[in-house]
């Protein structure tokens, strides 16, 4: 009977220890989960963003990147890499040093929540051009196509690859080139790439994604 009892008073004692052991990296995992972001904060930091990407990132200056519709993880993983030096820009640098992380979420979420605009290509005479390089590479390079990673439609892939379709050409072509020099530093793959582009090969890509939707 004594037995028993004792037996009795164990299992009472170890039941909720064992329950909360099992809880526990429950409980853990959702306080450590980031909030939801906040797109009134996000519109209200991107308004220190507007003179270069407009409003709520839309068509702005054609030297600067179109931001509308974006995913929000690539554009949280950029502003990271500004403001530890990894990716390389005065003025942006300067502008990612004051946000903390949930400034990043907010803003990224803001601009990510706008329909992103339709573009459309200018020069007709590299638009066959730019087509084959995106859907189909250059064998005799070994450049892989842009639609590998970028989707064939521009819309990219969140956190690894921006949205291409639409993006303002001088935009993407100042990228290219700067992957090319190595000027822009924060991607391996996209240097190797532009490594083995000509001039005329990336003005064509870069006119050809801009009429992508």
């Amino acid at each position: 009977m004594k037995s028993i009892f004792a037996r009795t008073i164990k299992t009472a004692l170890v039941a909720p220890a064992l329950a909360f052991a099992l809880a526990t990296p429950v409980l853990a995992a959702e306080a450590a989960a980031p909030a939801k972001p906040d797109l009134a904060k996000g519109q209200a930091t991107a308004m220190v963003c507007a003179a270069c990407h407009a409003a709520d990132g839309t068509r702005g200056i054609p030297t600067n990147p179109i931001l509308q519709g974006q995913h929000a993880e690539y554009l949280v993983k950029q502003l990271t890499e500004f403001k530890a030096g990894k990716r390389q820009n005065p003025i942006m640098q300067g502008m990612a040093a004051s946000l903390s992380e949930e400034d990043m979420r907010n803003v990224a979420a803001f601009y990510a929540s706008k329909q992103a605009e339709a573009g459309a290509a200018a020069d007709k005479d590299l638009v066959l051009l730019g087509e084959k390089i995106y859907r189909g590479g250059l064998a005799d390079r070994n450049i892989p196509a842009c639609a590998g990673c970028h989707s064939p439609s521009g819309a990219g892939i969140p956190a690894q690859y921006p949205r291409l379709a639409g993006q303002h050409t001088d935009y993407t072509m100042s990228q290219l080139n700067a992957f090319r020099a190595g000027t822009r530093g924060n991607s391996v793959q996209m240097t190797g790439v532009a490594a083995k582009m000509s001039d005329r090969e990336i003005k064509a890509v870069a006119d050809y994604v801009a009429g992508l939707h």
